[in-house]
């Protein structure tokens, strides 16, 4: 068995060389969130379990940790979008395989130069610390809020999210890898649409296609991974698996729905939010995308709310300064999903609540209403 490591340190430098610590030394570890507050920061230790914890002033222990396996490497917290967040635990040749395939596949006529610009308590953002430990990667640091200076010191790849897409001028990295909320439309060439999760070590499928030694199927609608990057286990349970097209049961549900049609993977969003009104699917994901191509909506957000006629009324959160969208978001709908797809209900609000890498929190989207 070993000790649990926090990591309660900014991302940079110093962060960088406690991980390659970590990795050389073989001491498990997690990464704490440097924005939450003093009091959520004791309940993420709590859920993940860590024995000590090191910040600028040193290391300092927990009576209140647990162990874990000696295979165990990180312990992160799953991006709690549908509730209560879980702890999953990586092993040390999940976190290298990982690192392995990810260079391999972006590498061209150089090593990929990576600028760190995620938080690393999420998998998108440690994963590109890890590959300069794991593989041959380089880091320039830089401020996590501009990507630009990466860009103008040779960094030539770059992780971002959507917020940060739509936010940054990108057109100076060689490559862009986009996760966490669904991809706009019209992308420019240099971006690369990745999908993955903490389960999953990072991402595993770039561009619909699932990298070198990643297998991704559908079985009855959901999206199944298996994939020497997949976590061990939770804190608190067992790796839930499925048997898969070969029989075998070793694969991993993700719960996200989607197919699998010649090798391109087409993921339309979680299971449990799927709308059902009057008869007809409806995924959130897929209104969303619609409704953020119109130019009046800055953000938003889409629920099934229970109706005795329709089974469920489609409700639509949305941020806009103009009241008089409503018209356009019901004929944009019907017009290209179908007439089940109009909302019943558009709520005006000031903000969609949203993680860290650009995920809608469904959970908290009826404390809206």
């Amino acid at each position: 068995m070993n000790s649990l490591l926090a990591l309660d340190l900014p991302l940079g430098p110093e962060l960088e060389a406690s991980l390659r610590q970590c990795v050389e030394d073989r001491v498990a570890f997690c990464v704490l969130d440097q924005r939450v507050s003093p009091r959520r920061r004791e309940e993420e230790l709590d859920l993940l379990g860590a024995t000590a914890v090191l910040d600028p002033s040193g290391r300092h222990s927990r009576n209140y940790g647990r162990q874990v396996d000696d295979e165990i490497g990180l312990v992160m917290l799953t991006s709690g979008s549908s509730g209560t967040a879980k702890a999953a635990e990586l092993t040390w040749d999940a976190l290298q395989a990982s690192a392995v395939l990810t260079q391999a596949t972006l590498r061209g006529d150089h090593d990929p130069v990576w600028y760190p610009c995620l938080p690393a308590n999420h998998i998108g953002g440690l994963a590109v610390l890890l590959r300069t430990i794991f593989d041959d990667a380089t880091l320039v640091w830089g401020a996590p809020d501009d990507l630009s200076f990466g860009a103008r010191r040779g960094a030539t790849h770059v992780s971002v999210v959507r917020a940060q897409l739509a936010r940054y001028d990108l057109s100076g990295f060689e490559k862009v890898l986009l996760g966490g909320a669904r991809p706009p439309a019209a992308l420019p060439d240099n971006v690369i649409t990745t999908w993955g999760m903490t389960e999953t070590g990072s991402g595993v499928v770039y561009d619909r296609i699932a990298l070198p030694g990643v297998e991704v199927a559908s079985v009855e609608g959901q999206i199944i991974v298996r994939s020497p990057t997949l976590f061990r286990s939770y804190r608190t349970s067992p790796r839930p698996s499925i048997a898969g097209p070969d029989g075998k049961d070793d694969w991993f549900p993700t719960g996200d729905a989607g197919d699998v049609v010649d090798g391109m993977v087409s993921v339309r969003g979680r299971l449990d939010y799927v709308i059902n009104t009057g008869g007809e699917k409806l995924w959130p994901e897929d209104l969303e995308a619609l409704l953020m191509s119109l130019d009046q909506v800055n953000d938003v957000a889409v629920l099934g709310q229970p109706d005795s006629e329709w089974g469920e009324r489609v409700v639509a959160l949305v941020v806009s300064e103009h009241r008089d969208v409503t018209q356009e978001i019901h004929d944009v709908a019907s017009e290209r999903i179908g007439p089940w797809a109009k909302p019943k209900t558009i709520i005006f609000v000031e903000r969609i609540p949203r993680t860290a890498n650009g995920k809608i929190r469904r959970s908290e989207l009826a404390g809206l209403l």
